[in-house]
């Protein structure tokens, strides 16, 4: 998706989450600079969200990473994560969650 990204990770107990996410934005951004995969600046906004999963779950969100496109024809982005933190009864504050690219 242009604005978001799904990763479906299995991690070891002892792994700190934090640690493994700047790893991943420090690398894809160092490879899609260096690819030139894109003309505009790129970067990621801070900050990320994450939820863990029961193995009985991995099947089910393998398949919605593999059709966010569809899914996402149906809403969008801002919509869906806010759905997720209400799903998973994740407090929050409207003012704290995105800083978008338009503003």
């Amino acid at each position: 998706m242009p604005d978001h990204i799904h990763i479906l990770i299995g991690m070891k107990l002892n792994c700190c989450l934090s640690d493994l996410v700047r790893e991943i934005k420090k690398s894809s951004c160092t490879f899609i600079k260096n690819e030139k995969l894109t003309r505009f600046p790129f970067s990621w906004q801070e900050g990320f969200g994450a939820f863990s999963n029961s193995a009985w779950d991995v099947r089910k969100i393998m398949n919605y990473i593999a059709n966010q496109k569809q899914h996402h024809s149906k809403s969008n982005f801002e919509k869906e994560y806010k759905n997720l933190l209400k799903e998973f009864d994740v407090e929050f504050k409207e003012e704290y969650l995105f800083e978008l690219a338009s503003e």
